[in-house]
């Protein structure tokens, strides 16, 4: 076996000429169609087009012509099966030995801004696909590539043989089927979400890899980082690293953790995360400031953890952070003050995530969690308070400072895992106690972490409290104002320790749980 013929059809012509110059200089005949074909006569190239082997037009702007038997028979043909040979040879049909495709630019044309429908179902390839799948499935005889960083293998296994390696032909119909499976599933979403059904009867889901991981949540696991094909920016699949070592897995999911929380606040607000918990959370009239109030929360967890702030961080915030052990700080970005500072601990990771805007994440996303033998998906946690929604369930009303830390208290505790408790004085947490078995025992934490500075603080729990054991807690420790969903079978008798105590209580009628 040898390879003498090719066909040729690209959208993404990255490479094409050079590839297909080699392969002519090697003798192998190529069959082209449409741009490519006359792309590569431009350059000299012999080409043969497409209609020359159907015996018939390219016809409908091209929406047919390689959608014919004599370019499948060719493709599809066992070559060592005597009945095959005979029918191709009957019919004056010719094998194709080697197929170059990559498809319309689907993902690329519903990224467009104010594309139309009409534009996106245009741009869904049909004959590339099949003629894909078609030299995919006989890779046993036929040569397929989709991805231009493989032109390199086939031509050296070329030049060496006349032809690809079985092996290398499994490997890159391996890759065919993957490239084709995302890009059908790309279009399902698309036209999913267009005909408003977000959890169909088939889910499907494809990612890019970004890199691979050194190891998992530890050494003996195995792990990569993926993107969706049109991640929004201000993620960290779209960050980019400045400085320090290569992310790893417990990294990414502590990042995202830090990221999700400071994508709550306008105001300038620091973030530090530790095991995806926030440890604390600072707003101040400065990332300066900010910061200060997320370190004075907890200064023991603050150490190795994750820092996210929402505004660019200067050379004063810059010297304060490197004082202590940081895995990472992530920022809309750095001065050149900041970098000189923060450049000087090697290990340090910084990335500049450019546009970090307030979370405005449309209701169409979802997150997907596997399970042994499954997943299940949900609709983002994208829910924001409304104050004018709250209602005030006890005598007293919250005051107009107490009102603005509840606010803030709850944005942190929609971030914290269940049971969850957080406390906030001045515009930064002073206690946080998360995934407890036991809401009161949630609250023991947050309050032992909080001392002396519990007294005059406000309190939020991201479900409702079974019981008034919590409250009693809370009045002991000199809390003064609560926020809580409520909806409780024993919500009066929670109620009724608050106004024994002369707490604020204001019911949200939402809950955070986060497992």
């Amino acid at each position: 076996m040898s390879i003498k013929r090719a066909l040729v059809s690209v959208s993404d012509k990255r490479g094409i000429v050079e590839f297909c110059r080699e392969l002519s200089k090697l003798g192998v005949e190529i069959v082209s169609t449409g741009g490519t074909s006359s792309l590569l006569s431009k350059e000299g190239i012999p080409v043969i087009g497409i209609s020359e082997v159907t015996g018939f037009p390219e016809i409908m702007d091209g929406r047919v012509k390689t959608l014919h038997p004599a370019v499948h028979s060719g493709l599809l043909a066992v070559r060592d099966n005597e009945e095959h040979q005979r029918q191709m040879k009957e019919l004056g049909l010719g094998y194709i030995d080697l197929v170059v495709v990559n498809l319309y630019p689907f993902a690329e044309t519903i990224a467009k801004p104010g594309v139309t429908y009409e534009d996106a179902i245009e741009n869904i390839d049909i004959g590339g696909p099949t003629m894909l799948r078609s030299a995919a499935k006989n890779h046993a005889f036929v040569s397929v590539v989709v991805d231009a960083d493989d032109y390199s293998t086939v031509l050296e296994e070329i030049r060496k043989d006349g032809d690809t390696e079985l092996n290398t032909r499994k490997r890159l119909a391996a890759k065919v089927f993957r490239h084709t499976a995302s890009y059908d599933a790309l279009i399902s979403d698309y036209l999913s979400n267009v005909t408003g059904e977000p959890l169909p009867e088939r889910y499907t889901v494809t990612y890019e890899k970004i890199q691979d991981l050194r190891y998992g949540e530890n050494p003996h696991q195995q792990a990569a980082f993926y993107r969706e094909p049109l991640a929004a920016k201000g993620t960290l699949t779209t960050a980019k690293q400045l400085h320090g070592k290569e992310l790893s897995y417990n990294n990414i999911n502590d990042a995202n953790a830090a990221l999700q929380i400071v994508k709550e606040f306008s105001e300038p607000t620091v973030v530090a995360v530790k095991h995806m918990n926030p440890c604390g959370v600072g707003i101040g009239g400065s990332i300066y400031e900010a910061y200060s109030k997320a370190y004075a929360a907890d200064p023991t967890s603050i150490f190795g953890g994750i820092v996210a702030a929402n505004r660019i961080i200067d050379g004063d915030t810059a010297k304060k952070l490197s004082e202590i052990f940081l895995e990472i700080v992530l920022a809309p970005g750095f001065t050149k003050e900041a970098m000189e500072i923060l450049t000087k601990k090697k290990n340090i990771r910084l990335l500049d995530m450019g546009e970090m805007s307030p979370s405005e994440q449309p209701e169409s996303r979802f997150v997907v969690t596997s399970i042994e033998g499954g997943m299940v998906v949900q609709q983002n946690d994208i829910h924001a308070l409304d104050p004018d929604a709250l209602t005030v369930v006890t005598e007293r009303a919250p005051s107009a400072e107490e009102l603005k830390q509840l606010l803030f208290s709850w944005k942190v505790v929609k971030h914290v895992k269940s049971n969850a408790i957080v406390l906030a004085a001045d515009n930064m947490t002073i206690g946080v106690g998360a995934g407890q078995m036991n809401r009161v025992g949630a609250a023991k934490i947050a309050i032992e972490q909080a001392g002396e500075k519990a007294k005059g603080a406000v309190l939020a729990s991201d479900a409702y409290f079974p019981m008034g054991d919590t409250l009693e807690l809370a009045a002991k420790a000199g809390i003064t104002a609560v926020i809580q969903p409520g909806g409780s079978i024993k919500d009066e008798e929670s109620i009724k320790v608050a106004n024994e105590y002369g707490i604020a209580m204001v019911f949200t009628g939402v809950r955070h749980f986060k497992h």
